[in-house]
């Protein structure tokens, strides 16, 4: 299946569908920096890589004419500062809203599906109005807004038309879910939007796949059979001791037996995700690995404490105003705190080691923040396409 990708970034979400199959006739990204990144891969990088044509410049100039037919699937991450968290929180008033170019390249290439991928932040309350405005112009794409028309009224005219049962031309069966990356085998504390829609011609039904992965079978091989702590050789001293609010789990765990019947494997921690990775020092230097310089500077003080190394990640960050140190520094049992390295954070995630990032720690650091996680982009992509060899 042949797909254009949106708001690319550092290739997260493009590398995972590649990955899973999917052959990206074009990548459309406006930050020098990432497409640095991208070109450099292009150069370099992984094969999946080695074909994909780059458009280095803002998506509101894009033109989709010569890709209308010849494409079956469009993905992409549109901004997400304007509904973060950590963000201002501005949605509909902030200029970085991209969304209306995501439904603009859907009515252009008429795909026979799209995937979209967002923050937590766009399900809160304060803009539920607006994500279900969202999701009712990409079903109806050609819909479109009218001169002097505000998003409200045009709101309120695409539900008109939603709810008169009957609707002509080009519109798409829309389902969207909040996923934790980390039941996915991603290790990562990573909560995100995915807004998945199929062409209404295309009579398939379909599913956002089944979570893989549980906090529950962590906890087990943890502190019930000790197979986490000998799989990575970590003796009792070493250890991370187990915190008030999870014990009272265990003991349920013990007594009721409630790992027995579940399917899934254990969350995948930060020692999992940096296993075999030399530990980085003050002026070391390791030729053979990308991006995995030391940084110096790491404190620990309230509400900035780090990832517990014995625990998925909290989600990386690319923050508005540089790093935020936070979330990308790794927790030590001894109360002892460093910096990730951004070979660490594209372990985390689930970059492979051949993928370069361009640019200063900083830069890198914000091009990781940003990206969706390989190997979930990888899990829905080869769940779409599945899906329509099965059909």
């Amino acid at each position: 299946m042949k797909s254009i990708e949106l708001f690319s970034g550092a290739g997260g979400l493009a590398l995972g569908l590649a990955e899973a199959g999917i052959e990206h006739e074009c990548l459309v990204e406006k930050n020098e920096d990432a497409c640095a990144t991208l070109l450099l891969n292009k150069n370099q990088g992984p094969s999946v890589v080695k074909h994909w044509n780059i458009f280095g410049g803002d998506v509101r100039h894009f033109d989709y004419k010569p890709f209308t037919g010849k494409i079956e699937i469009i993905a992409g991450g549109p901004p997400c500062q304007p509904f973060s968290l950590g963000g201002k929180h501005r949605g509909y008033d902030d200029h970085r809203d991209m969304f209306p170019e995501a439904v603009r390249a859907v009515a252009n290439i008429k795909p026979r599906v799209f995937i979209f991928e967002n923050v937590k932040g766009l399900l809160r309350q304060s803009f539920s109005s607006y994500f279900s405005y969202i999701l009712l112009q990409l079903k109806y794409p050609e819909l479109n807004k009218r001169g002097n028309e505000d998003w409200k009224e045009h709101l309120s005219r695409l539900e008109k038309y939603h709810t008169k049962g009957k609707h002509d031309g080009l519109h798409y069966r829309v389902i969207f879910r909040l996923v934790n990356s980390a039941d996915y085998g991603v290790p990562q504390i990573r909560q995100r939007v995915f807004i998945v829609g199929f062409r209404n011609d295309i009579q398939k039904e379909w599913s956002f796949p089944k979570a893989t992965h549980s906090l529950d079978k962590l906890l087990y091989s943890q502190y019930i059979t000790g197979e986490y702590w000998d799989l990575h050789k970590v003796t009792k001293k070493d250890r991370t001791e187990l915190y008030a609010q999870l014990f009272s789990r265990i003991e349920k765990m013990r007594f009721e037996n409630s790992f027995i019947d579940d399917n899934t494997v254990r969350w995948n921690t930060v020692r999992d995700a940096i296993k075999g990775l030399p530990v980085p020092r003050l002026n070391i230097n390791f030729a053979n690995i990308f991006n995995h310089e030391y940084r110096a500077g790491a404190k620990s003080y309230p509400g900035h404490t780090g990832s517990y190394i014995d625990e998925p990640a909290k989600a990386l960050k690319a923050g508005d105003h540089g790093v935020p140190g936070g979330e990308n520094m790794v927790r030590f049992p001894n109360g002892d705190v460093r910096y990730f390295t951004v070979r660490e954070s594209a372990r985390i995630q689930t970059f492979p080691d051949d993928y370069i990032f361009s640019g200063s720690w900083t830069e890198a650091m914000r091009q990781i923040g940003n990206a969706v996680p390989v190997r979930l982009a990888e899990i829905v992509g080869n769940s779409i396409i599945n899906h329509f060899q099965k059909n």
